[in-house]
């Protein structure tokens, strides 16, 4: 299953100079954790990084003398952009999140267009699902062995 299958399109994104009460606001209004950061001088949307609730909570509301009025989205993004391919596999997403630390992955095509972003909770909704089949998959072996395969006697 390619990431591109499970990933949300529904993308809520912002420019660089998007002010972070605006993007604040984006955040409610949509209840989500985090904003893509878009170029938007380009033909397509690509992002060039992500600003999350905890950015703007760590780098801003708690650091002592910072006005958060006058800083933009790109004051505060995560530079150091982490991308999934859109034909990348569950577990390169999956790597991909263990190597930098992260729980959300913009997903790009060839070309670093943006056309989802994939969650840590949309992983592991997957693989709980393909857990529970395996599960099932014992469960019916089992029931399979014990009633379809015939039991040999001895000495007959």
């Amino acid at each position: 299953m390619g990431i591109k299958d499970i990933c949300s399109r529904m993308v809520v994104v912002a420019e660089g100079g998007t002010d972070l009460r605006q993007a604040a606001r984006l955040m409610r209004d949509h209840h989500i954790g985090a904003l893509i950061v878009i170029d938007g001088t380009e033909w397509a949307t690509r992002p060039i990084g992500i600003v999350t609730d905890r950015d703007i909570v760590i780098a801003v509301v708690a650091a002592p003398g910072v006005r958060p009025e006058s800083l933009t989205v790109r004051d505060v993004m995560a530079r150091e952009l982490v991308v999934a391919h859109e034909d990348d596999g569950v577990f390169e997403a999956i790597e991909a999140m263990q190597d930098k630390g992260v729980r959300r992955l913009p997903v790009v095509t060839a070309e670093g267009r943006l056309i989802g972003v994939v969650t840590l909770d949309d992983l592991l909704r997957v693989l709980a699902n393909e857990l529970g089949g395996l599960a099932t998959a014992m469960q019916r072996a089992g029931r399979r062995e014990t009633t379809e395969r015939p039991v040999l006697q001895r000495g007959a």
